[in-house]
């Protein structure tokens, strides 16, 4: 696998996750998973390990839109927030269930989302992510 082995799945839906986690599993066995059902642990999470100077790595962040407490709105405000060198890290994309055309340009329009995807994830769409990722 081209892409990073490092996911990150931010969704209040648990079967998405374990959906998201399947998939992921069956492209690269050894894929680092992890996922949050709270937008606010899972950013949290990015900014502890993605701000110690001994992690180089590189992840890709699955992020529903719909969640209680945080949308993933409020979470990519938050986002843009952090240092350069946190943001760079991380390839961003939508995962979600909805199909409004305001939601997709909303999408397009953020500088830190790759693109939008509509759930479920599938092996087709990492062959998307292997695809963007190496251009």
């Amino acid at each position: 696998m081209n892409v990073s082995t490092r996911f990150i799945v931010i969704d209040d839906d648990e079967f998405n996750n374990k959906i998201c986690t399947v998939t992921l599993e069956k492209i690269d066995k050894e894929a680092n998973i992890k996922t949050f059902l709270s937008p606010v642990e899972g950013f949290a999470h990015i900014v502890t390990e993605y701000s110690k100077t001994d992690n180089n790595e590189n992840a890709v962040l699955f992020l529903d839109i719909n969640m209680p407490v945080m949308n993933g709105w409020e979470f990519l405000d938050r986002f843009d927030e952090l240092d350069t060198s946190i943001k760079n890290r991380l390839k961003i994309y939508i995962l979600s269930s909805s199909v409004d055309k305001r939601d997709i340009e909303k999408a397009k329009a953020n500088k830190n989302v790759v693109h939008y995807l509509i759930k479920p994830l599938t092996k087709e769409t990492i062959r998307l992510i292997t695809y963007s990722q190496n251009r």
